[in-house]
């Protein structure tokens, strides 16, 4: 099932660059995103299989929650990239805001990178090795590159090329984490070392606490920096803003979580060896921080497209706030990521239909969104009230849980600074995002008809995270449950 669920976007990938037609590529994606939906499916029915303790590759719950969220997201995606590309066809285009002359990527090679991305974000999920782990976060930084520049102009390009430098740093230094944490877990013998989870966590008591805090530090800057955490995140706003809106759906919703994965797997072990105080103060220093200064530049923010950007900068703080609270706020983490993911996706698909009309991102020159765009202004306006917390969506109960596990607890400063971000960043983004819906429509353009397309899937996204706000399924819950008491060091 896991070769299965990893060589079927690998060999729809190849297809694609083979097939001339583009709406043979544009079913081959989507058919290939719902297979791949349905084959997740099955995984999550399906009682866990027990694998070898040496396994490379798994499904724990972590691993199934996580690859749920990618399969569901990725698909959603697959259904919008299909108009997407008719509005973004090869040739010579105009950049609105700055002018600046350009020619879109090939669309082959877009739906390519598409499905590569769906491949090694699966691999992410399903690494119960470290090593493979990190093989799988550093293919994704080399497939989502083309597709950040698929827009081949200036700033398309920078953005490109600052994504590729501080990533690979970032991954660089989480290479020398996988390599003490070995010496870690070796004891006297460094044969003995492994970086397979099970074993890592079974070791626990031989573990070498100055290696391990050193391996820690090093694993967390490596992932905080793909996760975008104050202050390795200076990649994420120019990425998210100048990749496709489609891209930035994934990048937002899915690439984020593969790192804060990747992060958690470090921390279980901590937790697991009798470090939990050490790792857990780190996330929740960093996650207070990326809080703040996230927060701080929402407010004033002229580009919605960045708006988005540094509003998940904020939602990666509070994952990493959550993470180090441990007990509750974990659980808390998990559903927040949940929720976070099927929000930021709808907004960044939303987005999409925005520039295609008004053709800038600008925020001061949008204005009368649910005049002009009647469907997709509306879900605007919803996934507002979703992104910044409020009742009754998903957000508010995963924010609910982890502030209030602050609170309780002995870390009433941070849920106290946090709150504070919280409340920056409402601030910031009610001003953007209503100004941008509300307000007389501007004189040059009509209400337009949006396809189905467009809107089903942010639609889609959007209803979930109300429907988790009011019903967790209990099948879902089973899953964050032990994907919880797993990641707060549990033996898997």
């Amino acid at each position: 099932m896991i070769r299965l669920l990893i060589l079927l976007p690998l060999v729809a990938a190849v297809s694609t660059l083979l097939t001339p037609s583009p709406k043979g590529r544009r079913r081959l994606l989507v058919g290939t995103a719902g297979l791949h939906l349905l084959l997740t499916a099955g995984a999550w029915l399906m009682p866990l299989p027990t694998f070898a303790a040496d396994a490379w590759l798994g499904l724990d719950h972590a691993g199934r929650f996580f690859l749920g969220i990618s399969s569901c997201l990725f698909f959603a995606v697959a259904i919008t990239v299909g108009p997407y590309l008719e509005q973004n066809r090869t040739g010579r285009q105009r950049e609105a805001d700055t002018g600046s002359i350009f020619v879109n990527a090939s669309p082959a090679v877009f739906c390519a990178c598409l499905l590569g991305f769906l491949a090694t974000m699966t691999l992410v999920a399903a690494s119960r090795h470290l090593g493979v782990l990190w093989v799988a976060i550093e293919a994704t930084t080399l497939v989502t590159a083309p597709l950040i520049y698929f827009h081949r102009q200036p700033r398309s390009l920078e953005a490109t090329w600052k994504y590729l430098l501080v990533c690979s740093v970032g991954i660089a230094l989480a290479l020398i984490g996988n390599f003490l944490l070995v010496v870690a877990s070796a004891a006297d013998d460094i044969t003995a070392g492994s970086l397979v989870v099970s074993d890592l966590v079974a070791r626990r008591a031989l573990m070498q606490g100055p290696w391990l805090k050193a391996a820690f530090v090093f694993l967390l800057v490596g992932y905080g920096t793909k996760m975008g955490l104050v202050p390795m995140h200076t990649w994420l706003p120019d990425a998210h803003s100048e990749a496709p809106s489609p891209v930035s759906a994934l990048l937002s919703g899915a690439l984020l979580n593969c790192a804060f994965l990747g992060i958690l797997r470090a921390h279980s072990i901590c937790v697991a060896a009798g470090l939990g105080d050490f790792s857990g103060g780190i996330l929740i220093f960093f996650g207070v921080l990326s809080m703040l200064i996230a927060a701080a530049f929402i407010v004033g923010q002229t580009d919605f497209k960045r708006l988005l950007a540094y509003s998940s900068i904020e939602h990666m703080g509070l994952l990493a706030l959550g993470a180090g609270l441990g007990g509750a706020a974990t659980y808390g983490a998990l559903l927040h990521a949940l929720n976070h993911s099927l929000v930021k996706a709808a907004l960044f698909l939303c987005a999409s239909s925005f520039l295609a009309v008004y053709r800038t991102k600008l925020i001061p020159r949008i204005h009368g969104a649910i005049r002009v765009l009647p469907v997709s202004g509306w879900l605007w306006l919803f996934g507002f009230l979703a992104i910044a917390g409020s009742p009754p969506f998903g957000t508010f109960v995963g924010e609910f849980i982890i502030l209030r596990t602050a609170f309780v607890g002995n870390h009433v400063w941070a849920g106290c600074l946090a709150l504070l971000a919280l409340t920056i960043a409402f601030i910031g983004l009610a001003r953007a995002f209503i100004s941008m819906a509300l307000g007389p429509a501007p004189a040059n353009l009509k209400p337009v008809r949006e396809e189905p397309q467009q809107f089903w899937p942010p639609l889609a996204l959007l209803s979930l995270a109300l429907l988790l706000g009011l019903w967790i399924p209990a099948r879902l819950h089973g899953v964050l449950a032990a994907a919880a008491t797993l990641l707060k060091g549990g033996v898997p």
